[in-house]
């Protein structure tokens, strides 16, 4: 009987208008106090609740589905199930995965008695051996090579009482020399697995919402419908809003936490920029929190940020966008708790908020997101997904395939393509344009960095600093500047970076005109700044920069 009553709710929930509110809020009610059998069916009624917490049919369903949420984690039918939902991210059950460096320091700092090394790791013990003297006093390095512990035995002996083995770790990495690169580097060439423990505050699908977020209820059906992608892009969102230090710091969490909990990574929320956070009010309870990247995270040419997309203050995808001029790159997910909802809608939406926000007329898609060495892209038919809303594939080898497909589709309407046909096609980028007179391209980011190296190792070798400091010289020269005198740290940074560009891979920039040297100037400063949409205005607006930069290739 609980199972048909969670089937009935399951077939209901997406399905909006006369009559719905009332049966979903009854089967609600029943389902409070049902004991459900199996884990799975725990995890089922779990992703229904999430679902109707982003999509609500009005306030009575909505507050249902939070008392149901807020209780949840003390379900007796999740207590008994629990081992069994490791991994689901539902609160009151743990976590395992392989956390990179900048989750795990965040983890281990905000959580120290939650998170633990998954110690059944094959192979983990003789790297922790090996690992810890460079962490150690000089002292504590030689008892060690003299007794020979085992890995946990020597970090159970180490670390003090009450002090978990996980936070000890990410204590002594965090003391090491160097920067964030190197300790990113050790840690993460170590591959430890971890085990976060589930608290009242600890990372959860369950409990994660910005409830300051724009909410709007659900009155009709779901946009299902395939969008105009060029009528959407015309359309504006309807606020952008700024948001504090603080409120920054809470959405970054809450984006770090939706990775967490689903057992995956982006480098733009480990390493968010608290003080360049925005809200886009897309209306319709749909919200995109952009999130900036700190100075020493962000890309050398391109403009990077992140977004976390929420609908009624519930995360629901995530993603990245790197701009350069008009183009983006970008990344795409919609979670699969979601995927039945407005998918198609939402991308849609997606590329006009990064169009209207960041200047991007021309939109492209990497061979990972399309399928390659990504195995759930393959499966949930993201190559076709983004070719039926109009996004077109750069390589000829690639459309030829495509065209075959097609021919094949047309002969025979149940046609599929093959996971062979689909990894094959993901060899090739998406691309698509505003424009549809323009051909798209994509610009070509390495080749700078090659004319920067060939003229680093024919000048220099191994001894780069000495040639890379008289590149800040005479770009400093160039440009007019007689000294970096009130810089900030991240624009003393974009200085060094982008010294060696200026000097060795800007094409006929000793030609230009004093002004547009001084305006290169103010662009790689604002590189640097506490945001970069400073940046991305002087690079639309200096004239020379992206040919001499890419040549003919220019976008």
């Amino acid at each position: 009987m609980t199972i048909r009553m969670l089937a009935r709710l399951e077939r209901c929930k997406d399905q909006y208008g006369s009559g719905h509110a009332a049966e979903k809020l009854a089967l609600l009610r029943q389902l409070a106090r049902a004991e459900l059998r199996s884990a799975a069916a725990v995890r089922r009624l779990h992703e229904v609740l999430c679902f109707l917490r982003a999509y609500p049919d009005d306030a009575r369903v909505l507050a249902q589905v939070e008392r149901m949420l807020a209780g949840y984690a003390a379900r007796a039918d999740l207590q008994r199930h629990r081992a069994a939902l490791t991994d689901s991210g539902i609160a009151g059950t743990a976590i395992r995965y392989c956390f990179f460096w900048p989750t795990l320091s965040w983890l281990a700092q905000r959580w120290p008695q939650s998170i633990c090394m998954d110690r059944s790791e094959s192979g983990l013990e003789k790297k922790i051996a090996a690992a810890l003297p460079l962490l150690l006093s000089w002292a504590e390095a030689a008892a060690l090579r003299q007794i020979d512990l085992p890995g946990f035995a020597a970090l159970d002996r180490l670390r003090a009482r009450g002090e978990s083995d996980a936070a000890f770790f990410a204590q002594r990495i965090a003391a090491m020399p160097g920067d964030g690169f190197t300790r990113e580097a050790f840690h993460d060439a170590i591959e430890p697995a971890y085990e976060l423990e589930p608290g009242a505050d600890t990372p959860a699908r369950t409990r994660a919402r910005f409830a300051a977020a724009p909410l709007a209820y659900q009155r009709g059906p779901l946009r299902r419908a395939r969008p105009d992608l060029r009528a959407e892009l015309g359309r504006r969102y309807r606020a952008l809003r700024t948001l504090s230090a603080r409120i920054g710091e809470q959405l970054i969490a809450l984006a770090r936490g939706a990775m967490v909990t689903r057992s995956r990574d982006l480098d733009a929320f480990a390493y968010g920029n608290a003080r360049d956070v925005r809200l886009v009010d897309d209306g319709g309870g749909l919200a995109f929190v952009l999130i900036g990247v700190i100075p020493e995270r962000r890309q050398l040419i391109p403009a990077s940020c992140g977004y976390l997309v929420l609908h009624n203050g519930v995360p629901i995808g995530y993603g990245e966008a790197f701009v350069i001029g008009r183009a983006a790159t970008m990344t795409f997910n919609i979670f699969e708790t979601f995927r039945g909802g407005e998918a198609a809608y939402t991308f849609a939406r997606t590329l006009a908020m990064v169009r209207h926000v960041f200047g991007a007329e021309s939109f492209s898609f990497d061979q990972y997101q399309l399928g390659r060495g990504n195995d759930e892209a393959i499966a949930s038919g993201a190559w076709w997904f983004y070719y039926k809303l109009g996004f077109r594939p750069l390589t000829a080898g690639a459309r030829r395939l495509m065209r075959k497909e097609l021919a094949r589709m047309r002969a025979s309407p149940s046609h599929r393509s093959s996971a062979a046909t689909l990894r094959a096609l993901a060899e090739s980028h998406l691309l698509f344009d505003l424009d549809r007179g323009r051909i798209p391209s994509l610009p070509p980011l390495a080749e700078p960095g090659w004319r920067v190296a060939a003229a680093l190792a024919k000048r220099a070798g191994v001894e780069r600093e000495r040639a890379l400091q008289a590149c800040s010289r005479e770009t400093m020269r160039l440009t007019g500047l007689r000294s970096l005198r009130g810089f900030s740290a991240g624009e003393r940074l974009a200085w060094s970076r982008w010294s060696p560009l200026v000097a060795f891979a800007l094409r006929g920039v000793s030609r230009w005109s004093p002004a547009e040297r001084r305006a290169l100037a103010r662009l790689i400063r604002a590189k640097g700044g506490s945001d970069e949409s400073g940046y991305l205005v002087r690079y639309a607006a200096h004239p020379k920069l992206a040919r001499a930069l890419f040549g003919s290739s220019a976008v």
